[in-house]
């Protein structure tokens, strides 16, 4: 009993650990994103700090997703895009021994989106304020839309928070960003990254034509030679998704399009607003205690 409290101890601390140097690392990048400065030093710088400030690596590839891109969208190798008056949603993740936070921001570069950014901003407040023991997820997500429809804009209704667990960025339970009839009780314990999307537009989202994040989710031979150089560069990544720019194998495109049509790795398009409105985000990792919740990523 003694060595799994100890264990429990010791994966606790290093969700905290990993929230800590997400907090540094998301500070330091904010400050970084101005209007001309190219997407890609950004997303490089986020992915190297975290590892000089001790964590084990990204648990995603930087996101930088601008106006109404709402989700996964990170940089091309060599991409010499840069930041106009852009609305820019930052989500990064780093862990350590497999062990997740997640976080996002929204900077608004042209001035003109402050009640947007405020939206998701209240939408999380919200839902920290209501996370505790022996909550339902429906009440979560029922904070978050009121908090939203406030500032009469819309919940993005398709995209969700997620439970964390090591090497699964997105694990179980699903934490809406809208009012649902049938959710999920949190425990005491649990790790949840909570992530409200606001938006002027239709309030959901559909898959862009730009895939550059992946994921392996299966275990599987392939007899494509290039896909097997591949498959070998994939394992340090586990089940942690990755970009297409950190891969050097040959034949890459090739490669990917094998294994995703063999149902080993899965592909993350960029998620577009329907209705082309602009979209924010915030978000914070959170430990479920008995009486509220401990935010790892202030």
């Amino acid at each position: 009993m003694a060595d799994k409290v100890q264990e429990i101890e010791e994966i606790i601390d290093k969700y905290i650990k990993a929230g800590k140097i997400l907090s540094q690392v998301r500070s330091e990048a904010k400050d970084r994103i101005r209007v001309g400065v190219r997407l890609l030093e950004v997303a490089e710088f986020v992915e190297n700090r975290a590892i000089e400030l001790g964590a084990d690596g990204s648990a995603f590839p930087c996101n930088i997703s601008r106006n109404d891109e709402a989700a996964h969208a990170t940089p091309l190798a060599d991409d010499p895009t840069v930041f106009d008056e852009d609305v820019v949603k930052l989500d990064l993740g780093v862990h350590v021994d497999g062990y997740i936070a997640d976080s996002a921001i929204t900077i608004d570069l042209s001035g003109k989106y402050t009640d947007l950014v405020k939206a998701s901003e209240d939408g999380l407040n919200a839902a920290i304020d209501t996370v505790k023991n022996g909550v339902n997820t429906a009440e979560i997500a029922a904070a978050i839309e009121d908090a939203i429809l406030a500032h009469d804009l819309k919940p993005v209704g398709n995209l969700t928070g997620h439970g964390l667990a090591q090497y699964i960025p997105h694990a179980p339970p699903s934490i809406p960003n809208r009012r649902v009839s049938n959710g999920s009780v949190l425990r005491t314990g649990d790790m949840i990254a909570i992530e409200p999307f606001a938006t002027d537009g239709a309030g959901k989202v559909v898959d862009g034509t730009l895939t550059e994040i992946f994921q392996v989710v299966k275990k599987k031979p392939v007899r494509l030679p290039a896909a097997r150089v591949l498959l070998k560069e994939l394992k340090q990544y586990r089940t942690l998704p990755f970009a297409k720019r950190w891969l050097r194998s040959p034949q890459l495109d090739f490669s990917l399009l094998q294994l995703e049509k063999a149902g080993i790795i899965h592909s993350y398009p960029v998620l577009r607003e329907v209705a082309g409105g602009m979209v924010s985000q915030k978000e914070h990792t959170l430990i479920v205690t008995d009486d509220g919740c401990e935010v790892t990523t202030k």
